[in-house]
């Protein structure tokens, strides 16, 4: 990508619910980006979700829009099982890719699309919104100053209600990579990465079914991942969830930081230190959209070499977590996450 670009064009691949209500508006408010074209399978709906979108171009045969000169940038929504494919066309095609998590459904699958992105020269990026919150970022600086001494142990609450409007294939279809785990879970494991800018070596999870999710799926899980360096992190994600708040708490051995109302994708919430017997609200920098950020990392990437906030790596060792969590709440045992990875060469 020539580095004097002023505007990167981007194409939706998916026609779905998040890029309607988050990633149109994060892509086009930014001076230097704006939303192309589209891509569905489905004829009709491509052409109506333009219109509905204001969008200029419509496609229903993925080749064609990658084909088109114009797109610089895809951004992928589709169904957790069609990453894969999809992110290797786009790299074949020269075009850089911000895909959605799971980055695919297996470690194999995600490290072909490294590989493809890396041998193509296009930036891979994963659409980890969390760690874009003004609220994460913070935690993450206070725990790089010490404010709470060495961490111990961290807690997440992300225990919600799946919207009725997305109790599609999350819910019943499996082979599609749906499940709590690897929609919910999955966004744990890389927040938690990020606040403590550390791996997790090994997971112990339990999941199930709690009125939700169709037969032999799962809609609730809890578990505790080990990092390195012994913080132990507990986790409660489910889809069935519907009065209770969600949060971040880090316990260290100097004090405790407590995060309210932040596992959410809109820009709120607040963080609390408890030390000496003392609570102190923290001062936040002025919240932005999480997406707005992810997209203005994403586009300063492209354009002058940086990394995108969320880059594939950390699509590719949240998805290692994930898998790990279900292998786990699959055999009732212990599983390592960190193995995994040890002979993909990740770099």
């Amino acid at each position: 990508m020539s580095k004097t670009k002023k505007e990167l064009r981007w194409a939706l691949i998916g026609a779905s619910d998040i890029a309607k209500t988050r990633m149109i508006n994060a892509i086009n408010s930014q001076p230097n980006s704006r939303v192309a074209a589209v891509f569905s399978s489905n004829a009709d709906r491509a052409t109506a979700y333009a219109a509905d979108n204001k969008i200029p171009k419509a496609f229903d045969n993925l080749k064609t829009l990658l084909d088109d000169p114009e797109i610089d940038v895809v951004y992928i929504s589709t169904t957790n099982d069609l990453h894969r494919d999809q992110a290797l066309a786009a790299a074949s095609a020269g075009k850089h890719i911000l895909c959605e998590k799971p980055l695919a459904l297996s470690l194999d699958d995600a490290q072909q699309m490294l590989k493809a992105a890396q041998a193509a020269n296009v930036v891979l990026g994963t659409n980890h919104h969390l760690r874009n919150a003004v609220t994460h970022r913070t935690l993450r600086k206070l725990i790089k100053e010490g404010v709470i001494g060495k961490p111990l142990a961290a807690r997440v609450f992300h225990a919600v209600y799946l919207p009725p409007r997305l109790q599609g294939w999350r819910l019943s279809r499996p082979e599609a990579g749906g499940g709590v785990i690897l929609d919910i879970t999955v966004h744990d494991a890389d927040t938690l990465r990020f606040v403590l800018d550390s791996e997790v070596e090994d997971i112990l999870a339990r999941s199930a079914t709690q009125g939700l999710a169709s037969s032999g799926m799962d809609d609730a899980v809890m578990g505790v991942m080990y990092f390195r360096g012994g913080v132990l992190a507990q986790f409660h994600d489910a889809f069935t969830v519907k009065h209770a708040p969600t949060g971040l708490e880090v316990h260290g051995t100097e004090g405790s930081l407590f995060a309210v109302d932040v596992m959410t994708q809109d820009p709120v919430g607040r963080v609390v230190l408890r030390r000496d017997n003392e609570e102190t609200e923290i001062k936040l920098d002025p919240p932005e959209d999480l997406y707005v950020h992810s997209v203005r990392h994403f586009n300063q990437a492209v354009l002058t070499g940086t990394q995108p906030f969320a880059t594939g790596v950390d699509g590719l060792r949240s998805l290692a977590i994930a898998l790990a969590a279900v292998e786990s709440a699959k055999s009732g045992r212990r599983t390592p996450v960190q193995e995994q990875l040890a002979a993909r060469e990740v770099h």
